[in-house]
C-alpha cells in the first residue's frame, strides 16, 4: 500500500501515456478487427490441420493397443470425438455468428478446406 501511495502519480501518468497510444485512430477499429478475425481464422485452420496430423498417428496408435488389450476402448473413441468436435468446431462458430435478419453480424467465412 506505501508503494501505491507514493508512486501514485507515475502509475496513473503510465496508465494515461499507454491508454493513449492504444487507442489510436477510432476510423481504423473496423479494419483491425477484420484483420484480427481473419488471422486468428488462418491460425485456426493451421492449428487445426496439426491436430488432425498428430490425433491420426494418436488414433492408429490407440486403436492398436485397444486390440491388443493395453487400452481401453474408451480412451480412442474420446479421442475420436474430439477430433470430430475440433472438425465441426469452424461449422458452428460460422452459425453462431451469422445473421439471417439483415443485421450487423458478419460470418467469419471459415474455409474449413484443409
Amino acid at each position: 500500500m506505501k508503494f501505491l501511495k507514493n508512486n501514485i502519480c507515475t502509475i496513473l501518468a503510465m496508465t494515461f501515456i499507454f491508454s493513449a497510444a492504444m487507442i489510436g485512430d477510432a476510423s481504423a477499429a473496423s479494419s483491425v478487427f477484420d484483420t484480427a478475425i481473419s488471422k486468428l481464422s488462418k491460425l485456426f485452420k493451421d492449428t487445426k490441420s496439426v491436430l488432425f496430423v498428430i490425433g491420426g498417428f494418436g488414433l492408429v496408435a490407440l486403436a492398436f493397443q485397444a486390440i491388443f488389450g493395453k487400452l481401453k476402448w474408451a480412451w480412442f473413441a474420446a479421442l475420436a470425438l474430439g477430433l470430430a468436435v475440433v472438425a465441426a468446431a469452424g461449422k458452428v462458430v460460422d452459425y453462431a455468428v451469422s445473421s439471417n435478419d439483415g443485421g450487423t453480424v458478419t460470418s467469419t467465412n471459415y474455409d474449413d478446406s484443409l
